[in-house]
């Protein structure tokens, strides 16, 4: 995704600090003299968007109070999907994300500690003979899931015999999933079960293939930021800030780490 493609959003927020970063912390988190965080709408577990186009979610809340702490305004570089946040971490683009901690995503990023859980699972067709999560990765099963997304990236890597189809984003994957393209949806267990009333003649298998956790990430090369950014889950996580965005924003499958 280039700059271009990438959707500026900018608030200010207060200068005063709870913590007293140091000069080194905001040269790395805020280099260009703001907390440019980069945003991303594919999971609505975490980030949203009213009427107005106004964000709002946990996602938000955490940026907010990490620039409050730094005592830099919020630019929120918005993406449509979590690979193109991730595909941006060698431009410069953004300076802090949330995004699932993937191992092939360590390549090019560091993460927090994780701070959150959500379950993948799956979704089959009412007539299918899978019946089991153990049952789906056999010879000929096709599984949809969006490219790159964190449950997508486990799955190229765990599956052995069943094949992905990868899709644009998730909706995409309901629809192929439709049309009988697939045998298997794979998501997160919220978004699939909110989408049970689009998915007729399809049933959800009990339990989950994942747990997906989710951290701040920096690009590689940032140590003081990595060490700063560290201390703040734990303490977002202890203090229950977490927890209390999620309740706040009534967001059903998403969980704290509790500390």
């Amino acid at each position: 995704m280039t700059q271009t493609n990438a959707t500026k959003m900018t608030s200010s927020t207060s200068s005063t600090s709870s913590t007293n970063p140091s000069a080194a912390v905001k040269n790395e988190l805020a280099p260009k003299g703001q907390l440019r965080a980069g945003m991303n709408l594919g999971n609505t577990l975490f980030t949203g968007k009213d009427a107005s186009g106004q964000l709002h979610g946990v996602s938000v809340d955490l940026m907010q109070e990490l620039a409050k702490r730094l005592g830099v305004p919020l630019e929120m570089v918005v993406y449509e999907q979590p690979g193109q946040v991730a595909d941006d971490s060698a431009k410069g683009l953004w300076d802090v994300a949330i995004l699932a901690i993937e191992k092939t995503r360590a390549k090019t990023l560091t993460f927090s500690p994780a701070m959150t859980e959500i379950e993948a699972g799956y979704v089959v067709h009412q007539d299918s003979a899978i019946q089991r999560i153990d049952q789906v990765d056999a010879p000929g099963v096709k599984i949809a899931a969006p490219v790159k997304a964190g449950y997508e990236l486990y799955l190229t890597g765990a599956l052995q015999h069943a094949s992905l189809v990868r899709t644009a984003n998730f909706g995409a994957s309901l629809a192929v999933f439709n049309q009988q393209e697939v045998d298997v949806l794979a998501g997160l267990k919220p978004n699939l079960i909110d989408s049970m009333g689009k998915l007729p003649g399809a049933q959800l298998l009990e339990g989950n293939f994942m747990v997906i956790n989710h951290g701040l990430a920096t690009p590689l090369g940032h140590s003081a930021a990595d060490e700063y950014l560290s201390h703040f889950v734990q303490d977002m996580i202890a203090s229950g800030f977490i927890a209390h965005s999620v309740e706040k924003h009534h967001i059903i499958g998403l969980k704290a780490i509790k500390g």
